[in-house]
């Protein structure tokens, strides 16, 4: 069934997010020096993470409206909230992970692990659009905020970005793909 945005335009936006986003959050290291060169400087590179980044809060918007239509309209369960039983399959598996068990537990439609990450994204996604937001636009942050706001929102923008990144890298391709 199609939909606005499928997994290749999440996987698009994020790409050029991480990609301008650290050569930006790095731009003195020799990577990010020949990342913001080859992209033509650091306004290309800007205007590229913006472009991506609104492509992104779309994309999460879509997501918001999608969920609240399955719950409100269509009456389906927030089937990603944790449980109980999530919690009892965590310990099942670390009993497991520790020889104490023979075996795995045996997740629902959604495992603890697949909840965790999901809700890692979303918190993530909010702590990105919100310091992006300061950082888009100082004047209004430092019209709303103490100063210290913005030098907060950068580093707290950058280093959600590099978690994320790692995150994917070291975590969603090994229990993903």
């Amino acid at each position: 069934r199609g939909t606005a945005f499928t997994s290749v335009d999440r996987l698009t936006a994020f790409t050029f997010l991480a990609v301008t986003g650290l050569a930006q959050k790095f731009a003195t290291a020799p990577l990010g020096e020949a990342i913001l060169g080859a992209l033509g400087g650091i306004e290309t590179a800007r205007l590229i993470h913006r472009t991506a980044a609104v492509a992104m809060m779309a994309e999460a918007i879509y997501h918001l409206l999608a969920v609240l239509h399955r719950v409100l309209v269509r009456r389906l369960a927030l089937s990603m909230l944790p449980v109980l039983d999530d919690l009892k399959d965590l310990l099942r598996d670390l009993g497991f992970y520790l020889g104490l068990r023979r075996a795995r537990s045996r997740p629902g439609r959604y495992s603890y692990v697949e909840k965790a990450e999901y809700f890692a994204l979303v918190w993530g996604t909010l702590i990105m659009i919100l310091t992006g937001f300061m950082m888009w636009n100082p004047i209004a942050t430092a019209n709303l905020l103490p100063g210290e706001a913005i030098p907060a929102a950068k580093s707290a923008h950058g280093n959600e970005a590099l978690l994320a990144v790692l995150a994917i890298v070291l975590w969603h391709f090994y229990h993903v793909h």
